[in-house]
């Protein structure tokens, strides 16, 4: 499973979650960092990525279009990168 953290995530995910993901990307390593949520779910569709997000706007997305790809929402408010490295 390869997910691709959404720039609302920290870039130190990548790393930390390296065994567990590996070649896992973060937006900006793909030159995505300004790109619109549609253009992302499209990038990740098209190279087998879960997008992983605080952002609720990708539910939709999976709502609107289903798989692929799927999308995974972070929902812990202001929680540490190790926060979410450990519910990952």
């Amino acid at each position: 499973m390869r997910l691709l953290f959404d720039q609302n995530l920290s870039r130190h995910l990548v790393r930390f979650l390296a065994v567990e993901f590996p070649d896992s990307v973060h937006v900006t390593d793909v030159g995505l960092d300004t790109a619109t949520d549609r253009e992302i779910w499209s990038y990740a569709g098209s190279h087998d990525l879960i997008i992983v997000s605080k952002d609720s706007d990708f539910r939709q997305l999976a709502f609107l279009h289903g798989p692929p790809p799927k999308a995974i929402w972070v929902r812990m408010g202001n929680a540490s990168t190790l926060d979410i490295v450990n519910v990952l």
